[in-house]
């Protein structure tokens, strides 16, 4: 049995996560524990705040408790609002904290584009475009190539969490890009969990989601990997071999 766990914040599309476990139908389990998100706005001061180094570790007590063998903070835009290096110093500071492997759902993207082989993405966010051009900057720094952003200027979690398959769709439709060989859909909020196949057979390409990613690397982090069809390219894909 593998045991990851998750510091969610808030409650809008958590429901994920129990799909994810039953979709890979395996012997893992994928715990959450919900931190407290503040003020509900996609704005740069107030992901700052929300993914604060007190928000994080009032969580983290649980999770041990759940047999966690690593954790990730399951928010992209309260990690990479931070930038490159401050995006590592709070998961430095949650590793501390929770005596486990840690990491975001930032750098959970940044490990998925490069897992799938793509050379370039397309970035379609519910966002605003000024919090969206900052994941950008993150991919980046990360060395992803980023060949179109798009935001939807969406202001807080809870309207992002109402939205189901038509909504998904369209996102992922408008962000896609000629050039991109994966789209990325980067807020943990939005409900992918049921759809990544679909999407995936109509962009002809993979789909990066934020509640999919994020499973992926604490996995990645403990260890494990799983084959998992219904959760799309990122788990079917054998790993990429680098050559030194």
């Amino acid at each position: 049995m593998t045991a990851v766990g998750f510091l969610y914040p808030g409650h809008s599309a958590e429901d994920d996560y129990p799909r994810i476990e039953m979709l890979i139908d395996s012997d893992v389990r994928l715990p959450l524990v919900h931190t407290d998100i503040g003020e509900d706005a996609h704005r740069v001061d107030a992901l700052i705040e929300m993914g604060s180094p007190e928000r994080l570790a009032a969580g983290v007590e649980e999770l041990r408790l759940s047999g966690a063998e690593a954790v990730v903070w399951a928010c992209t835009s309260g990690s990479f609002v931070r930038g490159w290096e401050g995006a590592h110093e709070q998961v430095r500071e949650l590793a501390r904290a929770a005596g486990l492997p840690a990491s975001s759902t930032s750098f959970a993207f940044a490990h998925a584009v490069r897992e799938v082989g793509a050379s370039g993405v397309a970035i379609a966010a519910t966002y605003p475009e000024d919090v969206a051009a900052h994941f950008c900057a993150f991919l980046k720094a990360a060395g992803v190539e980023v060949v179109s952003v798009r935001g939807s200027g969406i202001i807080t979690a809870a309207e992002v969490g109402t939205w189901g398959w038509p909504e998904v769709r369209a996102l992922a439709e408008a962000g896609d890009h000629p050039d991109a060989q994966a789209v990325l859909l980067p807020d943990t909020a939005l409900h992918t969990a049921a759809y990544v196949r679909d999407l995936e057979e109509e962009l002809g390409k993979p789909v990066l989601t934020a509640n999919q990613v994020t499973v992926w690397e604490a996995l990645r982090l403990a260890g494990r990997r799983v084959n998992a069809p219904a959760l799309g390219a990122l788990f079917t894909k054998e790993p990429i071999v680098q050559v030194r």
